[in-house]
Order: C-alpha cells, then structure tokens, then sequence
C-alpha cells in the first residue's frame, strides 16, 4: 500500500512538472518572438532604403512640364517610414547627368502599404528621362 502511494506521488509530480515546463516553453517561445520582432524593427529602423522601394513614370504635358508619377512601397514587416526623401535625375538620352533635385514626400508608409506621388518640372533642356531613387526615410517611432 505504502508503496503503491509511493507511486502515485511520484507520478503525479511527473505530471505537474511536465505541465510547469509547458508554461515556461510558451513564455520562452513569446520572449524569442518578441526578441525577434525588436532586432527585425531596429533592422528595419536603421536601413530604410532597403525596405523602400520606388517605381516611377514620366512624361511631358502640353505646357512642356515633365510630370513623374511614382509609387513607393513599404516592404518593412514592422517598421512605418514617413518624410521619405528622394532624389530625382535629369538624364540625356547620351546618359549625362543634366541635374539632380531633391524633394520629400511627406506621408506616412504603413508595413506593406503602397502610395503614389506626383510632381511638375521644368526639366533642363536635352532631358531624354529621369531617374529617381530613395535617399532616406524617417521611421515612425
């Protein structure tokens, strides 16, 4: 008899450990995720032009304006950017630099989010296309 409840508790305390070891490996798999999570938002923070992206279009209207139309698209799994800057190119159709002009887009890119720009320009003469690229972008803290 003695025995038997010898058993008994030694198997009940198996039990109960194993149910405190569940706990814990759910807390350590929450703590992992969210470490995860922290060095993938500081990546994201810290490298902006890797997870924007730019794709952009121009042409010219009829009071000899070259018009770019451009869509930027956030592909950060965390990071919101706002105040993205960019850097336009006038470029001949020999493919010389003519001018570089700087503007900001001052909108806020949510994870994923996709948004369009459009701006005006004079264009220096011989323009042939331009070139645009993200310079930086502000993340949202």
């Amino acid at each position: 008899m003695k025995r038997q409840n010898i058993l008994m508790l030694a198997a009940l305390m198996l039990i109960m450990g194993a149910c405190n070891n569940a706990k814990d490996n759910g807390s350590i798999e929450k703590e992992d995720y969210q470490k995860v999570k922290e060095s993938l938002a500081q990546k994201e923070r810290k490298n902006p032009t890797v997870f924007l992206t730019i794709v952009s279009k121009d042409k010219h209207n009829l009071i000899g304006q070259t018009v770019i139309h451009a869509d930027i698209t956030n592909k950060a799994k965390v990071c919101v950017y706002k105040d993205v800057e960019i850097e336009l190119m006038f470029v001949s159709k020999t493919g010389v630099l003519l001018e570089k002009d700087k503007e900001t887009v001052f909108e806020t890119i949510e994870p994923g989010q996709n948004i369009t720009y459009k701006t005006k320009y004079f264009a220096p003469k011989g323009t042939d296309s331009v070139a645009i690229k993200i310079i930086t972008a502000k993340a949202v803290e």
